[in-house]
């Protein structure tokens, strides 16, 4: 829509896993290189977690790109399954045909599959995403697929990815078994300003090495107010400001053209001051009350 007018080739903030617009932060490569190491090293085991919205999503598929055609790969993106459905999932993925969804036939013919691939040369993953809503149990079918391994390596390489809910799910007590076979643990962290500001500058720049979009330095803090430097709410935020430029005919976004778009966003009253009193409002009515202790009446003075 507002393409032409910028000078873009395509639009810089569709929120969609485009690996083309993959911006290598310091947290966000240091994932990818070890994800990386992880699967080519076939270390079994790794989690990523992040908040909605983090970049979880075009880590991975940043990886799946890099990786060589050696590695065969599976993405289960529905994990709201029981241990039985999510090995049918894989056994799927990897066109395993199963004559009886069982759980002794399918891990016995996942198994006979990894083997064909180790004699090809071949490395397996296993990426599932949203795991933070896989049942406990399911997590622990999870742990004995893991176990499919030879004497020197592992046959299948499982990557978990998920919101910080998942990490208190593999520290249950349950799962212990599970997080000993765990090789990476790794969070990721929200976008400084600065890397915010570069993280826009970056998609800009692909979208359209010539583009004369202009961004102010009230701008970019407008944006990381509201953003905290969420990717996906930072792409949210310069995609409506954008919108509200071209409408103007401008190629300078500064703070109006935010708080503008802002306000189609979250309704014409917006302001920051309204918003961080609700989530602090919120935080305190969630925040656990101190047990109240009634004393006993003793009834007179003290001695």
């Amino acid at each position: 829509m507002y393409e032409d007018h910028f000078g873009f080739e395509r639009a810089p903030f569709n929120n969609v896993p485009d690996t083309d617009f993959f911006f290598s932060s310091a947290r966000h490569a240091e994932a990818l290189s070890q994800l990386y190491y992880t699967v080519v090293e076939r270390k079994g085991f790794a989690v990523l977690t992040g908040e909605i919205g983090s970049g979880k999503t075009t880590v991975t598929r940043a990886l799946l790109r890099r990786l060589e055609s050696s590695t065969v790969t599976a993405v289960i993106t529905n994990s709201r399954l029981t241990g039985v459905q999510l090995l049918w999932s894989i056994a799927r993925e990897f066109g395993i045909e199963v004559q009886k969804a069982s759980r002794p036939e399918l891990l016995e013919a996942i198994n006979q599959f990894l083997i064909g691939q180790l004699a090809k040369d071949k490395n397996v993953l296993v990426l599932i995403d949203e795991a933070q809503d896989l049942p406990l149990s399911t997590l622990e079918e999870v742990r004995l697929v893991s176990n499919l391994e030879t004497e020197r390596e592992k046959l299948i390489q499982i990557i978990l990815v998920g919101q910080p809910e998942l990490r208190a799910s593999i520290d249950h007590p349950e799962l212990k078994q599970l997080r000993q076979r765990i090789a990476l643990r790794f969070h990721l962290a929200p976008l400084d300003v600065e890397e915010m500001r570069s993280y826009i500058e970056h998609r800009l720049r692909v979208a359209g090495p010539a583009n004369r979009a202009k961004f102010t330095d009230r701008a970019y803090h407008a944006i990381f107010r509201y953003s905290k430097g969420t990717p996906r709410l930072i792409n949210l935020c310069c995609e409506k400001a954008l919108l509200v430029a071209y409408t103007q005919g401008e190629t300078k976004i500064d703070q109006k053209s935010v708080m503008d778009g802002l306000r189609d966003l979250e309704g014409e009253g917006f302001t920051f001051q309204a918003r961080e009193k609700a989530e602090a409002d919120a935080q305190k009515s969630a925040a656990p009350r101190k047990p109240f202790i009634r004393m006993p009446f003793l009834g007179g003075k003290y001695r």
